[in-house]
Formats: C-alpha cells, sequence, structure tokens
C-alpha cells in the first residue's frame, strides 16, 4: 500500500512523486504548499489511502526534487499533467494546500474534464500582492531562505501550536532550509502573476473551500471569496488552525476531506468508480448560489495589430511594482494622462515586451542609461526593478562600477548612494 518516492523523469516536464494505496481505487492527488514537502500530508494518508489511490507530488527543488525552476502555475499544472500521462492517469480529485490550491483551480479551469471534484485548502483566488511576492524573491536571492525559513513558523501556525510541538515547528523550518532557492524564487514569481478572481465562475467541479479559522495567510475571507465565486463551493472553517491547517488540526481536516470526495465526485467517466459515503462533517459547510461565469473581452485593435497598451501596462507593472505604477498613474491627471498611456504603451508595451533581450540585460542597459544621462531621479525604482528582475546587489555594483569608467566618476558616486539606499530596503527581510 506504501510506495517509495519516484521521479517520473529526468527532465524538466515532469515532477517527483509517490503514490499510496488501492491500486484499483481511483486517483486523489495532495498538492502541498510553497516550501514544503509532500509529507506535509503524511497524517492524512492512513484513512484516504483506504478509499483512495493518493498520488503525492513535489514541487521543482523540494524535498530533494530536481530543481526546474517553474515561473507560472500553468506550468506547475502541465508538469502535474505530463507526470499523470506518463502513468496513464486520466481522471482524480484534486486537494491542494496553498499554491497547491492554485494548482488545482488551474487544472480546474484549463483541463475540467480531467477533475472529478476539487478540494482548495488554504488558497486564494490571489495570494497577497504581486509586490509582495517579488519581493520575498528579491530577499532571498540576496540572504538565502534562512529569512522565510525562520518565520515559516509563525506564517503556519497557530502561536498556542508552535509553542506546544517544537519537533513539528523545527521539522517545518528544516523544509524551507532544504528548499533550492531558484526554485522557491520561481515559485514566488508564480504567485505574484496568478490571479484567478475574474474566472471563478468558470470552475464546474464540486469544490470544498477548507481555511484555518485563524489563517493570517489566506484566511476566511479569501475563503468566502473563492465560495462566492465558484458555483458549486462549500466552506469548511477549521477551528484552531492557521496556514497548515492539515498539519495543525490533521483529524478535523481529513474527516473534511474524507466527507468531501466521498460525496461530491463528478463521474463523468464510467470506468472510474466512486467511493462510497463518509462521515458528517466535522466544520460548518454552506451552500453556495451559481454565479455567472465572466465574459472574456475581445482584445483592442490598433492599425490591423494588438495594441500594446495592456501588455505595456502588465509589464510596467511586473518590473516597477504596483505600488510605484500606482502612485504615478494617482498623480497623473488631464495634462499628463496621455504621457503615461505613450509610455505604457511604446516604452513598456513596444520596447520592454520584445524577446530580443531578458529582463535582467535591459535592467543593466538601463540603470547604464539613466546614470549616463544624469537621470538620477529615475534611478531608484529602476535599481528595485532590477532587484525584481533578477540582479543581485553584487551585479548591480559590477553595473555602476562599469558605469564609472565609462560614465564618470561622479555620476557614478551619485547612483552608489542611490542603489545603496534602495538595496538595503529591499533585501531586508519583511515581518
Amino acid at each position: 500500500m506504501w510506495e517509495r518516492e519516484r521521479v517520473s523523469k529526468t527532465t524538466t516536464k515532469t515532477l517527483q512523486y509517490r503514490f499510496d494505496g488501492p491500486e484499483d481505487a481511483p486517483v486523489l492527488i495532495l498538492g502541498a504548499p510553497l516550501g514544503t514537502t509532500q509529507h506535509m500530508w503524511d497524517r492524512q494518508i492512513p484513512e484516504l489511502s483506504q478509499r483512495w489511490r493518493i498520488f503525492r507530488f513535489d514541487l521543482p527543488g523540494h524535498g530533494g526534487a530536481p530543481a526546474h525552476p517553474a515561473t507560472a502555475v500553468g506550468e506547475l499544472s502541465d508538469r502535474l499533467l505530463a507526470t499523470l500521462d506518463s502513468l496513464g492517469v486520466q481522471r482524480f480529485g484534486y486537494a491542494g494546500c496553498s499554491i497547491g490550491g492554485a494548482i488545482g483551480a488551474d487544472l480546474a479551469l484549463r483541463h475540467p474534464n480531467r477533475v472529478a471534484s476539487l478540494a482548495l485548502v488554504a488558497a486564494s483566488p490571489r495570494f497577497g500582492s504581486a509586490d509582495e511576492f517579488r519581493q520575498r524573491g528579491v530577499v532571498v536571492r540576496t540572504n538565502g531562505l534562512e529569512p522565510m525559513a525562520r518565520s515559516a513558523p509563525e506564517r503556519w501556525f497557530t502561536p498556542g501550536f508552535a509553542a506546544a510541538q517544537a519537533a513539528i515547528v523545527e521539522w517545518a523550518v528544516q523544509m524551507v532550509r532544504t528548499t533550492d532557492p531558484g526554485c522557491y524564487i520561481a515559485a514566488c514569481e508564480a504567485l505574484a502573476a496568478f490571479d484567478i478572481r475574474t474566472e471563478l465562475g468558470r470552475i464546474g467541479v464540486p469544490t470544498l473551500v477548507l481555511v484555518g479559522a485563524e489563517d493570517q495567510v489566506t484566511g476566511p475571507a479569501e475563503a468566502r471569496t473563492l465560495v462566492a465565486g465558484i458555483p458549486d463551493a462549500r466552506l469548511a472553517l477549521v477551528p484552531g488552525a492557521s496556514h497548515l491547517a492539515p498539519v495543525e488540526q490533521p483529524a478535523a481536516v481529513t474527516d473534511l476531506l474524507v466527507t468531501h470526495f466521498s460525496t461530491s465526485w463528478q463521474d463523468t467517466v464510467a470506468a472510474i468508480p466512486v467511493p462510497g459515503a463518509g462521515p458528517a462533517l466535522s466544520a460548518p459547510v454552506l451552500p453556495i448560489a451559481e454565479i455567472a461565469p465572466a465574459i472574456d473581452q475581445p482584445e483592442a485593435v490598433t492599425n490591423g495589430r494588438a495594441d500594446p497598451f495592456e501588455p505595456g501596462m502588465r509589464v510596467r507593472r511586473e518590473v516597477l511594482g504596483n505600488a510605484h505604477v500606482d502612485r504615478v498613474l494617482a498623480a497623473s491627471d488631464e495634462f499628463t494622462g496621455e504621457f503615461q498611456e505613450l509610455v505604457t504603451r511604446y516604452a513598456w508595451g513596444e520596447t520592454w515586451t520584445r524577446e530580443g533581450l531578458d529582463r535582467r540585460t535591459r535592467s543593466c542597459i538601463t540603470l547604464t542609461a539613466l546614470i549616463t544621462s544624469g537621470h538620477l531621479e529615475s534611478l531608484a525604482p529602476h535599481i528595485r526593478a532590477a532587484l525584481r528582475n533578477g540582479l543581485t546587489p553584487a551585479e548591480i555594483k559590477e553595473v555602476l562600477l562599469q558605469t564609472a569608467v565609462y560614465c564618470g566618476i561622479p555620476a557614478a558616486g551619485a547612483a552608489f548612494t542611490i542603489a545603496q539606499t534602495v538595496i538595503q530596503e529591499e533585501t531586508r527581510p519583511r515581518p
């Protein structure tokens, strides 16, 4: 019944996984959060594996999995499907926690024929802000994973549990410490870009939204947003649990999952048996009325081709951060508004979106150009952008040293002063 961990292939297209449970049972997939491994589900396995063939997987670079970074939730979903395809698994139930839940929601949106039932644990249609996750990537790129490891217990567990369960807390910290930093940063990029708020109405699979009552990361408010948007969704609130509810309240979470997947398995493939009824739910469950799906808007066209404004705004926000762009746009008026449109459409939509150079290189060029031209008032946001685009403080220093030789000592000196302040601020771990 219990099987060792496997890596399906040594390629970038598949994932490390393991099976537990009867080979002829329907498959139930369990997805783990950022910074954890598949073993966070260990306490659910004995009971779940009596009814289902449990499939667990590790995110890239987590739990000893090959370190092939994925910077989009859809890319993680594609790798999971490639792994399942290689094993002949076509239809399955899916329960995922945090980014694991994001993968499940993405599968339900893009591959609804594959998902028989869905549970979203400590999940959200949008995880915080894009700026928050990109700044976390900057911290990890500069300081390694130790700041994330040290702060994990307060994000994942209630204070009482953390104080009483020192061994579990240390286990959680070690999971983070042993994660590949590049894969962690890539997953932060994936979460920064994840936003399905306008698409929730298209999730057509029966869905349990499960959340710890004391979750400060993706709490009850985010859970209710999911339930309000997904037509066939129910809410389960777990008392005495924070973000890693399956670890902190394993019996309650197991009970909820057994009941949901036993009674809400949308079986459209006759060859897959449906498990029998389970026990009553141990947390409140409320049905939500159906909400109409969002309607895709046609893309604007200018002179026979797509208007670069929307992709330009997307890249501008990704590179400079929402907070900076929001401040600039809020300060614009009738006089300056058209200039901001021009910047978005042509600087960002026509130039920064080109494939000829990656964003790291474009940041190097931009920093050099700003210093050379004396436009130091624009340097600070582009130092932040360079960090977000993957340059380390050491690499930024090399760019500034290069400009000192070719652009002048005074200009480079002023740039060093600005850069030092920005780097200290951006690479400092935040609560």
